[in-house]
């Protein structure tokens, strides 16, 4: 068996794969069947969808986790995270959009970086110089880097990017220590991951945009203010030599 089929099949074992959802409606399915491509282990986290995309997946495709009603992204990505990494065999836990925004057909790429460099967060880095980028999306997402510099005194290339494969141990940590919320959560784990020395590697992923798209719940203005007032309050709660209750995070 050469290397390629051993990654392949570690992938299918030890991978278990994160779908956070919400109104997604039939973006989901194609995602979901994307992803059983790679691995035996797909988790839908429903975040009180009332579209009824996740009832309509067909038997066995995923393990459907249910909130009663919309708890925020921080929340399912927490919850699926509890609950893959109760197997046993599962020593790394990819996220996807449901939107299908993340190609799962890049899955086996990321998984091969997250072996080769022993990593504990890989995050899919999307491009931003790219025509097809909305202008607004290009000035923030350049904006969060360079306050990511310069708050943690690293380069991070896409801060803000869902595509993201993480280690069991960094997990088990993360769900000791980071509260849910929206989409700050996923800032809060950077910010764990760079102050606390996990290893954090960006690889370049497809960058794919869709102009108003339907299925995004990301507030521009509101959700933009909770990410940066996370990050603010995530650096002194994980730096080091911190006290476990300094920076205590909100979840309003």
């Amino acid at each position: 068996m050469n290397a390629m089929d051993v990654c392949g099949a570690a992938l299918r074992t030890h991978v278990a794969v994160v779908i956070p959802c919400y109104n997604a409606g039939e973006r989901l399915l194609p995602v979901v069947l994307g992803a059983r491509e790679f691995v035996d282990r797909v988790i839908v986290v429903d975040d009180g969808s009332t579209d009824g995309a996740p009832k309509r997946l067909p038997a066995d495709t995923a393990t459907i986790l249910s909130f009663d009603v919309n708890r925020g992204k921080g929340f399912a990505l927490l919850e699926g995270f509890r609950h893959a990494v109760s197997y046993v065999s599962v020593d790394c836990v990819a996220v996807m959009d449901a939107d299908g925004q993340h190609d799962p057909r890049e899955l086996p790429r990321l998984y091969r970086v997250f072996l080769e460099q022993n990593a504990d967060l890989v995050i899919g880095a999307r491009r931003f110089d790219l025509k097809h980028v909305p202008w607004r999306s290009r000035v923030g997402n350049t904006l969060s880097i360079a306050v990511v510099r310069r708050l943690l005194g690293q380069h991070i290339a896409d801060t803000q990017s869902g595509y993201r494969l993480h280690s069991r141990r960094f997990l088990e940590d993360v769900l000791r220590t980071v509260e849910g919320g929206r989409y700050e959560t996923e800032t809060e784990i950077l910010v764990k991951a760079v102050l606390q020395g996990y290893r954090v590697v960006c690889e370049p992923i497809q960058t794919l945009y869709e102009t108003g798209n339907p299925t995004s719940h990301f507030r521009r203005f509101r959700d933009s203010v909770r990410i940066y007032r996370r990050l603010l309050r995530a650096v002194p709660k994980f730096r080091p030599g911190a006290s476990p209750t300094s920076g205590k995070t909100d979840t309003h």
